[in-house]
């Protein structure tokens, strides 16, 4: 018989007893420190339902609306012309600053009204970039009207009384009217 030269030793066990605890602890660590990433989007007032709103008849006369209709392919057309994103903000202005002297564009700015309509296959991005070129039209109107910078516009504080009047006297001047609608949406008869 071979003897063995050494001794086998005993396996040591590692004491498991804690693991549960650190676990647990690394488990509120990770959840106390990460952050969970929310959801941006466009802030816009929505009209009231449908039945909740009165039935009215509004008539608008078809020269105080400026047509934008975005396709499933994201192509522009601008008052019935093909056209680029880069176009609207300038034509946007020329239509809303109008003030009658064109028969082709808007009476006034009060009555001015930016129809965007898109496709369901509109892309999110197009849709976007068309809300910034006429949110940028109205934003220098309004900067013009104050006698200002676009820069200083867009720096007024609605908490600074002051500053918050100025807003107020371009908004008036200047009312944002947006209406966005699905262009192969139904139409209800």
């Amino acid at each position: 018989m071979i003897s063995k030269g050494k001794k086998e030793r005993a396996k040591q066990e590692i004491n498991a007893s804690s693991m549960a605890d650190i676990a647990f602890l690394l488990l509120i660590f990770f959840l106390v420190t990460t952050t969970i990433a929310s959801e941006k989007g466009i802030t816009v007032v929505l009209p009231p339902h449908p039945d909740d709103a009165p039935e009215t008849d509004v008539q608008i006369n078809e020269r105080n609306v400026f047509n934008i209709l975005l396709n499933s392919k994201d192509m522009l057309l601008i008052e019935n012309e093909l056209g680029e994103i880069h176009m609207i903000k300038n034509m946007v202005k020329e239509f809303i600053s109008n003030n009658g002297r064109n028969p082709k564009l808007s009476d006034s700015p009060k009555d001015a009204i930016i129809s965007i309509k898109t496709d369901r296959g509109t892309s999110y991005e197009k849709y976007i970039a068309v809300q910034d070129e006429v949110r940028r039209a109205y934003n220098e109107l309004r900067a013009a009207f104050l006698q200002m910078s676009l820069e200083d516009y867009l720096k007024l504080d609605e908490k600074n009384p002051e500053e918050k009047e100025l807003l107020k006297k371009a908004k008036e001047a200047f009312p944002l009217q947006i209406s966005d609608a699905d262009a192969s949406a139904p139409k209800k008869k």
